[in-house]
């Protein structure tokens, strides 16, 4: 029999300085039984960092496929595909192709796993990547946010500039978003 996946409920205050967003969020994100929290907490930032009307988180690993956040227009076509963690380069390079215009984003978990993506695309000459918007979290916020394993969770995010800030009630975090180009 398979375990089920844990329910985190996240009330979330997005402020997003430069799009001039500012939001209060209930999210609840279903945790698969081998995702980690590291991952979890890359689903909830790039819902953060690619924020728009609509926007939701996908299926998960349980469609390995499927973008891990999105939006979709009225018209049910995608407006936002985002991935997160380690995806393949030709996944990406097909997102940015055959997603019908919509806005593909990759939030890596580091900066050295963004290099080396960058790296297999550039071997496979997968230049459409460059369409795609690319940036990885810093190491040590990922570790400080992955090491909270409550499932009930209150927390403002704010991106200013390609830098987060979080703040967990008594804690604070912050860290750069680091960018990457094709």
């Amino acid at each position: 029999m398979a375990l089920p996946s844990t329910l985190h409920h996240l009330d979330l205050r997005l402020s997003n300085v430069d799009r001039g967003i500012d939001r209060e969020l209930s999210l609840k994100v279903a945790r698969h039984p081998s995702e980690s929290m590291e991952r979890l907490w890359l689903r909830v930032l790039a819902l953060a960092w690619q924020f728009e009307e609509g926007i939701g988180f996908g299926p998960g690993l349980c469609e390995p496929e499927a973008p891990d956040v999105l939006a979709a227009r009225l018209d049910g076509t995608p407006s936002v595909l985002v991935r997160v963690g380690k995806p393949d380069p030709e996944r990406v390079a097909k997102d940015v192709s055959g997603g019908g215009g919509a806005r593909v984003a990759v939030l890596f978990e580091s900066p050295r796993r963004l290099e080396a993506f960058l790296e297999e695309a550039r071997q496979a000459r997968l230049d459409r990547i460059a369409r795609a918007e690319l940036a990885a979290v810093d190491p040590p916020l990922l570790a400080a946010l992955a090491a909270r394993e409550e499932r009930r969770i209150r927390a403002g995010v704010t991106l200013v500039a390609d830098h987060l800030y979080l703040d967990l009630g008594r804690e604070t975090l912050d860290g750069p978003l680091h960018r990457g180009t094709f």
